[in-house]
């Protein structure tokens, strides 16, 4: 009889589990880390500017997703005017977005900053994204570009 609670426990603890680790579909007025709204969110363009003239934003950001972490959604792009995308990470990796996020409109609160990223590190974000190793090889230099920390992220549409 203990052997068959002691199952029954162990079985209803993994059900709760893995249902806690689903990740929601990215439908409009979803959040994700934190709660989010959406006013006095700036544009990427807007990003830029306050980021050529400081070295930290911090507050919230809008723009449309280009790209996902194809393993487990631990990272997102945003897309910008300038074509260079902008990489969104979440905060101590408390949450994670779901693969349909791509194209959606979101708005993002965190720190945004300006900073390089060595070649080791796009190699490994190009193998999370799915891209072939023939795209990784060609990584060769580091970039510098914008990169968000954000605490939460709110899908708009």
């Amino acid at each position: 009889m203990k052997r068959i609670t002691l199952l029954a426990i162990c079985l209803g603890l993994s059900a709760i589990t893995f249902a806690q680790s689903t990740i929601k579909p990215a439908d409009a007025g979803v959040t994700y880390g934190k709660t989010v709204t959406a006013d006095n969110a700036v544009n990427t363009e807007v990003l830029n500017k306050t980021l050529s003239a400081d070295s930290v934003y911090t507050g919230k950001v809008t723009g449309t997703v280009v790209e996902v972490c194809k393993k487990k959604g631990c990272f997102m792009k945003l897309s910008q005017a300038n074509g260079a995308p902008i990489m969104v990470q979440f905060t101590n990796y408390e949450y994670f977005m779901p693969q349909n996020i791509v194209g959606k409109t979101v708005v993002i609160d965190g720190k945004a900053k300006v900073k390089e990223t060595s070649v080791e590190r796009l190699k490994h974000y190009a193998a999370d994204a799915g891209k072939s190793k023939e795209e990784i090889a060609m990584i060769k230099e580091p970039k510098k570009d914008i990169s968000i920390m954000a605490d939460g992220v709110l899908v708009v549409k």
